[in-house]
């Protein structure tokens, strides 16, 4: 069976409306010991050795990555490394030139926590960058109204890969719930 992992965006948490849709349905379907939702530390090199610390407690048991903003960005740096699939919800292309809006303290979204962004964090978020070696792995959900990342750089990154481009919409992903059995099924494919 596969586990999917959603990997929450920059000041986000697993406590994100996304997160909590897509244990709710994993749950609905008596599938919750197959979905885990790792919190994932602002800085990239943490953020790296929680990711793969998270990975590695799978027992190399087949992953699908639901990766959302910034976590479309490590979900693509962990396909590209170790072979898995990822579902990216309005995905980060080049998250390391917007994090230079965001040096200084900043507040997460969901728990309040404040994290000091330092701006080093740029270049090693650079380092995790990586081309799309096989488009059939990834599949690009983005909605053209998204305020924070222009939706035509994902779709241009992940050309050859399954997309839906919808028109409106916002960077939180409007009706994502909706989405979740196809992106199940999907998760599947591969492992079938």
């Amino acid at each position: 069976m596969v586990h999917l992992v959603y990997l929450h965006g920059f000041l986000s948490s697993p406590f994100s409306k996304k997160a909590q849709d897509t244990a709710v349905w994993m749950a609905e379907q008596g599938l919750a010991d197959y979905f885990h939702c790792p919190e994932i530390p602002m800085e990239p090199k943490a953020a790296t050795e929680a990711l793969l610390a998270a990975r590695a407690k799978l027992g190399g048991e087949p992953v699908c990555y639901i990766g959302s903003s910034l976590g479309g960005y490590l979900a693509t740096w962990l396909v590209e490394e170790y072979g898995d699939r990822a579902v990216l919800i309005n995905p980060a292309v080049h998250p390391y030139i917007l994090l230079k809006q965001y040096v200084g303290p900043q507040h997460n979204y969901y728990t309040g926590e404040i994290h000091q962004i330092d701006e080093r964090y740029a270049d090693d978020l650079h380092a995790l960058e990586r081309a799309v070696s096989d488009p059939s792995r990834y599949w690009l959900l983005t909605q053209t109204g998204d305020e924070v990342l222009d939706y035509r750089e994902a779709v241009t990154k992940y050309r050859g890969s399954r997309q839906d481009v919808i028109e409106g919409g916002d960077h939180a992903f409007q009706d994502y719930g909706r989405w979740l059995p196809a992106i199940w099924a999907f998760a599947q494919e591969s492992h079938a």
